[in-house]
């Protein structure tokens, strides 16, 4: 598969909530996630956040998906259930290798998402940058 078409599968798991499928198309060793304010070094620390949004998941809209060799980027617009958060615009660089996606670095508002949980980000499985 070209890395485009993993990313596009990786997105459309999540969307479906197949984090089972999703986890299959992540690196087991060396993986890297890095948000506006945490970062994941395990690929199951970051699927067990994601399972933890799941509830407010209303819809994960592809807004466009382009590749330039290993790296694929994303426009996304997470949809929610949540009144406070409402929808939030996702810029998403991935980097596919041998596969699998070995990173996945997010780009949006962290401000909202800071205040729907209290000023406080996860930290029992995130590393603060």
């Amino acid at each position: 598969m070209q890395p485009k078409d993993i990313v596009a599968q990786f997105i459309a798991d999540i969307r479906a909530q197949r984090l089972e499928e999703a986890k299959a198309l992540l690196a087991a060793e060396g993986f890297e996630y890095v948000g506006p304010n945490m970062r994941f070094l395990s690929r199951d620390d970051m699927l067990a956040y994601q399972f933890g949004m799941f509830a407010i998941q209303k819809d994960l809209v592809l807004r466009q998906l382009s590749a330039d060799g290993e790296h694929v980027f994303a426009i996304l617009d997470y949809r929610t259930y949540f009144e406070p958060i409402g929808d939030v615009r996702l810029a998403v660089w991935f980097r596919v290798r041998e596969d699998k996606i070995q990173c996945v670095e997010t780009f949006y508002n962290a401000a909202v998402i800071e205040n729907m949980l209290g000023g406080s980000m996860p930290s029992a499985k995130a590393d603060p940058i």
